[in-house]
């Protein structure tokens, strides 16, 4: 048997729908986000920056890395990172920056776009010269005006610190080794806060050590454009 909905019911419910569509809608938020590289000598690779659920995240600390963050890490390649992102993060903006970041230098501002559902934000990209360290913001709650939030830089326990150029891809005017290595021989296993750089043959620790945090970010609401 078939129940029918009177005419008022049916408006009143139709009615629902398109307030929770509207709410949906409202509860979409776009966000300025800037880097600034705080260190004297180390070069950010090419950040990535990602809005997604609260549950996702990039790494445990105390925990092995995954070999999406071992490709980073090691490599500066977020591609598989990005991925990950966009099949089982749930990420709602993805936005996979081209230029390295320089010492002392501010990226440009980048947009990114939350909702109820993608309510954290995580960034992303290799330090270089180093063998598998990186700066990162991972999964931190998107304020509702504007925040900034000072970064360490982490060790991703996939490589030993040696600290040699032929297993460091860059920066290119200093180091041009291997990008990626899957062989975690050597390495302590687990990500954990990087303990900065002690010097080698290759690498002068009084030139391209830091003090932790490495990284500011900015998330900032965006302006709504003047009429």
């Amino acid at each position: 048997m078939r129940t029918r909905l009177s005419p008022c019911l049916t408006a009143v419910i139709a009615a629902g729908c398109l307030l929770l569509a509207a709410g949906a809608a409202m509860a979409q938020q776009t966000y300025d986000v800037t880097v600034t590289n705080l260190t004297a000598h180390q070069v950010f690779t090419p950040l990535l920056i990602a809005s997604h659920p609260h549950d996702t995240q990039l790494f445990q600390v105390g925990q092995p890395a995954s070999e999406a963050l071992e490709q980073m890490a090691e490599g500066g390649d977020t591609s598989a990172l990005a991925t990950e992102l966009m099949t089982t993060g749930g990420a709602l903006s993805i936005v996979a920056l081209t230029e390295p970041l320089l010492p002392g230098a501010t990226s440009a501002p980048v947009q990114i776009t939350t909702d109820l559902a993608a309510s954290h934000i995580s960034v992303i990209g290799m330090l270089v010269p180093t063998n598998d360290g990186f700066v990162a913001l991972n999964s931190a709650h998107i304020p509702e005006t504007s925040e900034t939030l000072r970064v360490p830089a982490y060790d991703a326990g996939t490589e030993a610190n040696d600290e040699l150029c032929a297993n460091i891809p860059g920066p290119p005017d200093v180091c041009a080794g291997e990008p990626f290595n899957p062989s975690r021989e050597g390495a302590e296993g687990f990500v954990h806060i990087h303990r900065g750089m002690h010097g080698s043959p290759d690498l002068d620790a009084a030139t391209y050590d830091w003090r932790n945090p490495v990284a500011q970010i900015t998330i900032q609401v965006t302006p709504v454009p003047t009429p």
